[in-house]
This record gives structure tokens, sequence and C-alpha cells, in this order.
């Protein structure tokens, strides 16, 4: 057997640009069948650019892909599916305004149709059942896509992905949408693609899951392949060397065993129901990282969107220095409050605008109080912060569906940074990020709080929220379930306990 015919897919020799910025550049990769390829790089090094070229997104500029041993050049994502490769993305991948059903057939809706008649009846009943086939019995097919959480639109989305039978499944970063138990179902779904011989390009920022879930792995870093690594080969550091090309300086989380934090409130919920917390009370102190964990269901992502005044309260009330009562999100921004979602590209940035732009909206008012907009002093701000948050582009003029998620994230805080905000309120910040800029992100956090900033720090991380937190507080159905203390002692243990 040739050495090229042992491999279910190869790809050599891959360039592709984004005018001045090489994303890929003469990179190859090969994955047999019934392996689990992991690929790292940190965000900007060319990871979901290679993969939206596999699954068909968008035309590479040179190089060869062959799948089954002949050339493979997809017309789009439906000729990819056609070929055999599914991928399930890391942000929002489903259509709304449609059910669960209309979305696991998007573009296949002829299956069920007769005489131009859709079967709504019949598609509802194989959604059931593609539902079913990756254990999932909980949604319903006929339910509104928009009604169901980011986690149970990801599992729509991964029945959608494997309805297909692919040879090849992309995954991109998608377990950082999911909670535990929707990342022990994914496992368990790569593990039983894998024993039927199917291939699986596994990308993730994770290198503790990298190492145990994958069979084989390739390096990516600023477009370029740097190694490819096998099981036996997997060491934790070596890996986060390749990946950066440099060992990581100082101590990843922060290194003071705690430090007191004044007793000024500067935050506060009062037994506020809304979302789904119920008689919720909480207080944010100035200078304070304040953590705040739980299961994916237990109601955290609603902490931070009732303290920024997107969730109305049905009961209770959000005051700001004991007061002033947070009225909604604008009365928020106004006094100095900053939010970053979980869902980045959904809630927190505008994809089809520029840097320039996104850093600068929560501040137009402060640009120019009266009159016209200077686009002198919006071009001065931008480009202020863009630089030191170290934002990747050829120019503040870029847009930001263009980014890699790393780059997305550090203009969301180059918003509200430029913005002024002395509360921040971060909900996952470091989801779907690469070691190095996570390690940034900490620093900035840190420096934040020197500053005096306070900080609710929203993570389904536990050790982040041990490694980073002067207080954590757990929630489970919608209530607060445990309370810790920065100390040497403090464990994932101790926290699981309040959790469940």
């Amino acid at each position: 057997m040739a050495e090229q015919d042992k491999y279910l897919f190869r790809a050599e020799k891959i360039s592709k640009s984004f005018g001045t910025v090489h994303a890929l550049k003469e990179f190859d990769i090969s994955i047999k069948a019934g392996e689990i390829r992991g690929l790292v790089g940190e965000n900007g090094s060319g990871k979901s650019t290679f993969s939206s070229i596999v699954a068909g997104m968008q035309k590479y500029d040179s190089g060869t892909m062959y799948l089954d041993g002949k050339p493979y050049e997809p017309g789009g994502t439906v000729d990819a599916v056609n070929h055999g490769v599914s991928m399930v993305v890391q942000e929002q991948g489903t259509i709304s305004k449609i059910s669960v059903a209309a979305n696991i057939f998007f573009g296949k809706e002829n299956k069920f149709a007769k005489g131009g008649v859709l079967n709504v009846k019949e598609m509802n009943k194989e959604a059931a059942r593609a539902l079913q086939s990756i254990y999932v019995d909980n949604i319903k097919p006929d339910e509104m896509i928009d009604q169901l959480s980011f986690e149970d639109r990801k599992l729509v989305e991964l029945a959608r992905a494997l309805y297909t039978s692919p040879k090849i499944w992309i995954i991109d970063e998608t377990t950082t949408a999911l909670s535990v138990s929707g990342r022990e179902l994914l496992y368990k779904l790569m593990k039983e693609k894998r024993d039927e011989g199917k291939a699986i390009l596994f990308i993730s920022h994770d290198i503790d899951e990298i190492m145990d879930k994958c069979d084989s792995l390739t390096v990516l870093r600023d477009g370029l392949f740097v190694a490819n690594l096998q099981k036996e080969e997997f060491d934790a550091d070596k890996i986060r060397q390749l990946l950066i090309g440099r060992e990581l300086s100082g101590h990843y989380y922060r290194e003071d065993g705690g430090v007191p934090v004044s007793d000024e409130v500067v935050l506060e919920s009062q037994n506020v129901t809304a979302g789904s917390l119920e008689n919720f009370t909480i207080q944010l102190h100035k200078g304070e990282i304040l953590g705040v964990g739980g299961l994916s269901d237990c109601g955290m992502h609603d902490v931070g969107k009732a303290l920024f005044g997107l969730l109305k309260p049905e009961a209770g009330v959000v005051l700001k220095n004991h007061k002033e009562r947070v009225k909604n999100a604008s009365w928020a921004v106004k006094h100095g409050i900053g939010y970053v979602s979980k869902n980045r590209d959904q809630e927190s940035l505008m994809l089809i605008s520029s840097i320039a732009d996104n850093i600068c909206l929560p501040s137009l008012k402060d640009i120019t109080p009266v009159g016209p907009i200077s686009d002198k002093k919006q071009k001065q701000l931008a480009e202020k912060w863009s630089k030191r948050m170290e934002v990747k582009a050829d120019s503040i003029k870029v847009f930001c569906n263009t980014l890699s998620g790393g780059n997305k994230q550090k203009v969301v805080l180059a918003k509200w940074l430029g913005k002024g905000s002395d509360i921040m309120i971060l909900d996952c910040p470091t989801r779907g990020i690469d070691v190095g800029t996570k390690a940034a992100i900490y620093q900035l956090i840190m420096q934040m709080k020197e500053e005096g900033k306070s900080i609710l720090l929203i993570s389904e991380e536990l050790q982040e929220l041990i490694g980073m937190s002067d207080r954590i507080i757990l929630l489970k159905d919608g209530a607060v379930s445990g309370e810790f203390h920065r100390s040497d002692g403090l464990t994932e243990a101790k926290l699981i306990q309040k959790m469940i």
C-alpha cells in the first residue's frame, strides 16, 4: 500500500490569504480512517480557516486536498456534506425562527416533500430519530429553535452533522459551548464514530482535553505546520511550547493567596427573580474578583444579564452603589458597567462592522457629546485600545467577522476598557481562547483589580474560578448553593459538592 493510501483525508500545501494577512502557508495534514486527529494553535494560527476550507465554507488559494484518495475541492457546504464532510462550529450554527426539525434538515427538505408539499409530520418523526441516535430525548422536533438554550442548540447541530453519517467530522471548539454532561455526550459520539472507521478532526484549546481524547495531534502556528505528535509523544509542556514558540513565562493564574477586599459594595441584586434566578441576592465589592459558577442550567449566565439590565426582574431590584437602580442595559453602560457575553458573536459584537466601530460604540456620546461624531476622536480611541489589547489585524477598518476568536474577544474587552467601565461583568471571557491569549486576559483582569475595578467572573471552568477569584458563589436551580473565599485548600471537589 502506498503511503498516501493509508489516509482517508490529506491536505498538501494549502495556502489562504485575506489581503496581506497569510492565514495558511503551505499547510499539510493527513488523517487516517478510525483516527481522532487533534488540531491546535493559538487564535489566529489558521485552525478555523483550514477547517472552514475542508467544510466547503470558503475556497483556498493554492494546494491540493484528497478524500478517499481522490482530489477533493468542495463547491460549498452542501457539496462537502454530499462528499461526506460535516462540521460543528464553536459559535451558534442554527437558524433562528424555524423549528428544530427544520434546522436538522435544512437544505434536505425535498426528502420530505411530495408534489411540492412538505410533510412536516414525517420530517418531525425523522428528526426525533436523528436526535435519539445521538442519545438526546429532551428536545422536541416541532419546537422553535429560539426556545432552546445555547447548549441544546449545539446538540441539534450535532444531530444535523451526524445524520448523514459523515466520513470526516470536524469539531471546531464545540466543547466550549457544552456543559460537563454535553461534553461527555460529545466524547461518546467521537469514540463511536472513530470505532466505525470515521475520521475526526478535533479542534480545541484545552490541552488536557486534547491529550485525553485524541490519537494524534497537529500543531499550527501563524499559518504554518509546526509538528505532528502521536499519542505516546503527548506532553502538556511540550505542546504549549510548540503552540506559542516559547515557554510561557510567569504564572497562569493569580500568585497571591488572597488580599483583603474593600467593604464597599458597588453592585448588588436584592431578592431578584428573573429568568432562571429565584429570590437571588449577591454583592460585588470594590476591587473584588467575584467568581460565579455551577452546572449549565443553574442560572449563572442569567446573573450577568440581570446585573447588566438585560433581564428585567419580576421581583427584587439591582442596585449600583446601594442606591442607584440599574434600569436597563443603556443605563448600565452610561453608569460605568461593562458586560462581556458568553455568546460573543451574537451578543457582544457587530460582526459586519469594523474593529473601530465596535470599540467606539459604547463611547460615542463621550467622544462627541453634541453634534456630529468626530471621526478623528473615534480613530484615536480605536487605535489606542486596539494597540493596547494587541488585536491582530491589518487595520482598525477590518470587519470583526474576519477575526479569530481570541482577537474578537480582545475587541470586546477593548470597547469596555475604552469606555472606562469600573465594573466588568465577564461571562466566560476565555471561552474558545488559546493558552497565550488566555494568560494575557488573566493578567488584564488582575490589572483591572489593581486599578480598583470590580469584576464579576462567570465561568464554567472550575480551575479558572479557583485560580482567579477572591470569592466564589455557586448556584443550583437559580439560587446560591455555596460560597467560598480564596484559600490554598480550595479544590474542584469542594466546589462540585455544592453544585450537584
